[in-house]
């Protein structure tokens, strides 16, 4: 266990906390509430920004940019909009500072209006929007835009809850109601497909609440995830917005039969949060664990040696193990580029090998340098394996060694451990959710186990009642699950039987996910 890592049993918050520091991912800010995002920490969101943005393209939409201050009088138009967001908004009242005659400084000049830093940005695009649609020619329209967002959090966590942080907000217009639906359900399909297959994180999907929902949309569908303290953490949402906000913002098309309507919109969004869910699925007391996809070092080659007599040898074995795996055109350039301390490969798809050349650290620090900033692969180089022809590859997800054949380590060779490195974590976290989800048949049931975290499937009659009673026990409906069964530790447990809700004893439908959350 790392000496600077909180164990997980003792101190989950702590622990967290712990491995994104030693990870060198990120670090508070003098402002309150504010996250510096450090290079680690920027190079896991470039990863998973890359990814997500050629789903978007490929699914038909293009990227935009909108302005960063709302006027007020935008958020005020739509209803539940305004009533869901106020608390949290942060507002611009005045230009410029004047010298205050105490040797400090005052607002200067009152806005004519004041501004709202977007806490999301669905009424200033439903604003441009009304202008660039006219006709049902001009639909769909499918716009996304990569952004920062201002929240006035009161309780903040690194990555999970900033006062700013970095997202991407989906925002379309559609001629139809089905159309709308459609996009709705589809992007929550993207954002499904890329948690389990980017982000080895198994997800359930599912509607929200009425209470739950994105405040002035219809439906809300989300993605859940279970963290490693039993928690859910709520990875992406995707909204029907209906027709609330093309009416508040008077967004109208000419129809088919030279009719006046106005469009169904949506809107969907993903966070920087997502990394906060890597770490808390993946990682463990020694410090971080990264996917392989997500991972922007996937190989650390560290050479060792006592004497300069082995360093000549040691280190041209490394490079030619470094070759095998990156190539001699990419080593070479990277030679070029005066990495003299730490030789860092970029491959064809952006990831890197590096190799670790630093002398001022014996090699136990080396090896955990880049165990905490979960690099997938070890590979360590000493006089007996270049005597050998061999390698000791160690793996993150496991730390477990292997005494490698130099022969069998090319670039095939380290794709596929990555790939199998890849589906180990997403099995693991699957087993791990399927164990601590349990059917629930009475609220007492619910109250005893909840302690002890996990996912619970209750029944549950719709109502706000029954809803408000989980609070007694910390909990939330986290989603209508959309699949008909899921996975428990006790085997498959139907989420479309009727049966009664523990708490109100009324007819329930089915079953909904609770837990307790982020």
């Amino acid at each position: 266990m790392a000496k600077n890592i909180t164990p997980r049993s003792k101190d989950y918050p702590q622990w967290y906390l712990d491995v994104i520091k030693a990870g060198d991912l990120a670090e508070h800010s003098p402002v309150r509430g504010c996250m510096i995002i450090k290079p680690q920490g920027f190079a896991v969101w470039e990863r998973i920004q890359q990814d997500l943005d050629r789903r978007f393209k490929e699914t038909g939409h293009v990227n935009a940019y909108f302005p960063l201050f709302i006027p007020k009088s935008f958020l005020v138009k739509e209803a539940a909009h305004v009533e869901g967001f106020a608390m949290e908004c942060a507002v611009v009242t005045h230009s410029g500072l004047e010298p205050d005659g105490k040797g400090g400084l005052r607002p200067k000049s009152p806005l004519e209006e004041e501004l709202i830093v977007r806490p999301t940005s669905e009424t200033i695009i439903g604003h441009s929007f009304a202008n660039w649609v006219q006709s049902w020619r001009d639909l769909p329209l499918l716009i996304n835009q990569w952004a920062n967002i201002v929240r006035w959090e009161m309780r903040t966590r690194l990555f999970l809850r900033t006062m700013e942080f970095l997202w991407q907000e989906g925002h379309t217009a559609h001629e139809t109601a089905e159309e709308a639906d459609q996009e709705t359900r589809r992007m929550l399909d993207v954002y499904a497909d890329f948690a389990e297959d980017v982000l080895a994180i198994p997800v359930i999907k599912g509607e929200k609440s009425e209470s739950e929902r994105f405040a002035g949309a219809n439906h809300t569908f989300t993605i859940e995830a279970m963290m490693q303290d039993g928690k859910a953490l709520q990875s992406g949402t995707s909204h029907n917005l209906g027709q609330n906000f093309s009416k508040a913002f008077n967004i109208q098309f000419q129809t088919r039969d030279q009719g006046l309507e106005h469009v169904y919109t949506t809107s969907w969004g993903v966070s920087t949060r997502l990394i906060g869910g890597l770490i808390m699925t993946h990682s463990d007391d020694e410090g971080l664990i990264l996917p392989p996809k997500v991972a922007p070092i996937v190989a650390a080659i560290v050479p060792i040696y006592r004497k300069d007599a082995e360093r000549e040898k040691v280190l041209a074995y490394a490079r030619e193990l470094l070759v095998a795996l990156c190539g001699e055109e990419r080593v070479a350039k990277a030679e070029n580029l005066g990495g003299k301390e730490i030789l860092s490969v970029v491959l064809a798809d952006g990831r890197k090998v590096v190799m670790d050349l630093r002398d001022t650290l014996r090699p136990a620090e080396k090896f955990f340098h880049w165990e905490q900033r979960g690099v997938c692969l070890r590979i360590e180089v000493g006089p007996r394996d270049v005597e050998g022809d061999k390698a000791m590859v160690v793996t993150r997800h496991d730390r477990a060694k292997v005494l490698t054949e130099k022969l069998a380590i090319d670039a095939d060779w380290l794709q596929a451990k990555l790939a199998s490195q890849q589906g180990i974590l997403l099995q693991r976290a699957r087993d791990y959710r399927t164990a601590r989800t349990h059917r629930v048949d009475s609220f007492d049931e619910l109250k005893s186990k909840i302690e002890e975290g996990g996912f619970f499937l209750m029944h549950w009659d719709g109502s706000r009642e029954s809803e408000e009673a989980l609070k007694e026990c910390k909990a939330s409906i986290r989603c209508i699950p959309e699949a008909d069964s899921l996975e428990t530790a006790d085997g498959p447990v139907s989420t479309r039987e009727p049966g009664k809700d523990p708490i109100s004893g009324k007819d329930s439908a089915g079953r909904v996910v609770v837990a307790r959350a982020y």
